[in-house]
C-alpha cells in the first residue's frame, strides 16, 4: 500500500490559479500511474490527469491546455498546476496511486473551490 499525503487546494476565483501537491511514501518511479479523480456534488467521479512512472501525461478535456501534471522525483511528489480555474472546477480532488493495474493508496482528498 502507498501511503500519499495531499496539499494544496482552496478557495480562488475564476481564472485563478492553484497548485496541488501528492507526496508519495515511497519512490514514485515504482509506481505505474499517479494522478487526480475530482469528486463534485452530485456528478461521477471524474479522471482528471495522469502521468505514469515513464512520465507519460493524460488530461480529462475538460482540463486539457489548463492544467498541468509533473513530478519531482527526489521528493517523491506529483504536482497538479491548475490555471484559468472555472466554478465547474470545483470539487474534492482525490491523488490515486496505481500499481500493476490496481489501485494502491488514495490521498485524504482536498478541497478546491472556485467562484464565479
Amino acid at each position: 500500500q502507498v501511503q500519499l499525503v495531499e496539499s494544496g487546494g482552496g478557495l480562488v476565483q475564476a481564472g485563478g490559479s492553484l497548485r496541488l501537491s501528492c507526496a508519495a511514501s515511497r519512490s514514485i518511479l515504482s509506481i505505474n500511474t499517479m494522478g487526480w479523480y475530482r469528486q463534485a456534488p452530485g456528478k461521477q467521479r471524474e479522471l482528471v490527469a495522469t502521468i505514469t512512472s515513464g512520465g507519460t501525461t493524460n488530461y480529462a478535456d475538460s482540463v486539457k491546455g489548463r492544467f498541468t501534471i509533473s513530478r519531482d522525483i527526489a521528493k517523491k511528489t506529483v504536482y497538479l498546476q491548475m490555471n484559468s480555474l472555472k466554478p465547474e472546477d470545483t470539487g474534492v480532488y482525490l491523488c490515486f496511486a496505481e500499481v500493476l493495474g490496481r489501485t494502491n493508496g488514495w490521498g485524504q482528498g482536498t478541497q478546491v473551490t472556485v467562484s464565479s
